[in-house]
């Protein structure tokens, strides 16, 4: 099994969402410990952002978007973490789905409509949210989940699933209680994970 490793934090040590996505690919080495790891760390080794220079191939940015989304392609499992951002995901994430959206590698329009080709992969995403956006007034703003959701999908990710720790901003309580929960959930999900691999 190839597994890719993603954090987008820029919060080091603090993030809940690092913490998170550590958890997990914990728990994937301890069921399967043949696991290849690949890690991208986008606070730490930030992208540049899309322009029409990194679509030029003789470019050196080109170089670089290919092999993201080769490494991409080649993982059977991606574990993200991602946090919420004022209510999407961090400009370090975006810089990187930039690079692996990518017509004719990831996805494909066709006749009947948009074809993803990054079929049969696991993603994991380990999400934070300072506040509560499940359910309840702020449900509407969550633009992070969702938008992971559609473009991942978009590209032929159906096994989408979220380790999530709301509310982490409320109070050193909740957040306690929120990275408990979230980190209760992990072992069931990576032992469905596995038997599926």
């Amino acid at each position: 099994m190839k597994l890719l490793h993603i954090d987008s934090s820029a919060l080091g040590g603090y993030s809940v969402s690092r913490q998170l996505s550590a958890d997990i690919v914990a728990e994937l080495k301890r069921q399967t410990p043949d696991v290849e790891i690949s890690y991208l760390d986008l606070a730490a080794e930030p992208l540049a952002h899309w322009t029409p220079a990194v679509a030029d191939a003789s470019t050196a940015e080109a170089t670089l978007g290919n092999a993201l989304v080769e490494g991409f392609l080649a993982a059977d499992v991606v574990v993200i973490g991602a946090p919420m951002y004022n209510f999407g995901i961090s400009s370090q994430l975006k810089a990187w789905i930039d690079r692996v959206a990518v017509a004719g590698k990831t996805f494909r329009y066709t006749e009947n409509g948009v074809e993803g080709l990054a079929k049969g992969k696991q993603v994991i995403i380990a999400s934070s949210r300072g506040g509560m956006y499940v359910e309840g007034p702020f449900a509407a703003f969550d633009h992070q989940e969702t938008y992971l959701h559609a473009v991942f999908g978009f590209i032929g990710v159906t096994d989408l699933t979220f380790v999530r720790a709301e509310g982490v901003a409320i109070s050193p309580e909740n957040k306690e209680q929120a990275l408990k929960s979230a980190q209760s959930s992990i072992p069931s999900i990576v032992t469905k994970l596995a038997k599926a691999a």
